[in-house]
């Protein structure tokens, strides 16, 4: 099913953010490595988003993947704080 157009901007929106949040809070994430946010997808009621990450120069990258997820309410506060339109 192909994506429609508000689903396509929202989730270049998440990606952006995403990728500034990452870029600014790596440290406490990957010690030292990169996370990169490599697409996200929308569902059509736009209330679910699936984020991919690429994640480079970290040995354990599981760990790195459940410190993200542990702290998934960090993630999504800063989107909610961040992008008002995304509410």
């Amino acid at each position: 099913m192909e994506e429609s157009t508000r689903q396509k901007k929202v989730s270049r929106v998440i990606q952006r953010e995403l990728g500034n949040y990452f870029q600014r809070n790596s440290i406490s994430y990957a010690k030292g490595g990169m996370i990169t946010v490599t697409q996200v997808r929308v569902s059509p009621d736009l209330g679910v988003a699936k984020v991919y990450l690429s994640i480079f120069a970290v040995d354990d990258k599981e760990a790195v993947v459940q410190a993200i997820r542990d702290r998934t309410w960090e993630v999504r506060k800063f989107l909610a704080n961040e992008r008002n339109e995304l509410r």
